[in-house]
């Protein structure tokens, strides 16, 4: 049985400039004097598919950027049920600057690979590092509008409408991701009992719909975790106006 958790220095994995996510990631605008210190700084974790990386309320020991990997952001009602309120995808941002304490549960859905620092560590580059500090703001004010547009969707759009959301989104998050990728290969790797929880539908709902979809030709199964989309024009108009934007 794998450990959850593993923690590796920064040599074990390819440098900086390397990096599949640099254009991406919290290090995106950061020169060389600024990758130098991440480099001296960086940890590297790994997670198995269905570890916790974090409950809420635990004390956070690490931030960092996921490289490779999904992982959802959620919590527990006071009934018991769980809510996904979101996923985080390569080169998004795991954990908050100056804040010790967990605010959501984070599960990884697949293996993880993130890159990252100790709390302590990463606030001290960020003082002294202005291009890391500007990107770290950018994000955070890309999540905050992606959280308003995610409400609105919620609220507004059928259940068609929101599955067809998601789908726009991860195409479009796995394409910046692979600029050389042309064919129009999504790859799922949420459960559709994930996909209802994090769009607030049954399973039976998404299972429909997932039907309704392959049947009118919008999506094409092909293997396990995969689907091709002919027409990704096509998908974005029954998405209606798309709430998402890959950052």
């Amino acid at each position: 049985m794998r450990d959850t958790i593993q923690t590796l220095l920064a040599g074990d994995l390819p440098r900086c400039a390397l990096c599949q996510i640099k254009s991406i990631g919290i290090c995106a605008n950061s020169g060389e004097e600024e990758l130098s210190w991440l480099e001296d700084a960086k940890l590297y974790r790994r997670y198995c598919a269905g570890s916790m990386i974090t409950f809420a309320g635990d004390r956070l020991d690490y931030v960092g950027s996921i490289m490779t990997g999904i992982a959802s952001i959620g919590g527990t009602r006071e009934d018991g049920r769980r809510q996904t309120y979101g996923v985080l995808m390569p080169g998004d941002f795991l954990g908050r600057p100056g804040r010790a304490i967990s605010s959501f549960d984070i599960e990884a859905i697949t293996d993880i690979e993130l890159c990252g620092f100790k709390p302590a560590v990463f606030d001290n580059l960020l003082d002294k590092a202005p291009q890391l500090h500007a990107r770290m703001l950018e994000m955070t004010l890309d999540e905050l509008d992606a959280a308003r547009a995610w409400m609105l969707m919620l609220g507004r759009k059928t259940a068609r409408e929101k599955l067809c959301s998601l789908l726009v989104y991860l195409l479009d998050r796995q394409m910046r991701l692979d600029e050389t990728q042309t064919t129009p290969l999504l790859r799922l790797p949420l459960t559709r009992e994930r996909i209802g929880d994090f769009l607030a539908l049954t399973l039976e709902t998404v299972s429909r719909q997932f039907s309704a979809l392959k049947r009118d030709g919008i999506i094409q199964d092909l293997e396990r975790h995969a689907v091709s989309i002919p027409d990704p024009a096509r998908l974005r108009q029954e998405a209606g106006t798309d709430p998402f934007h890959a950052r």
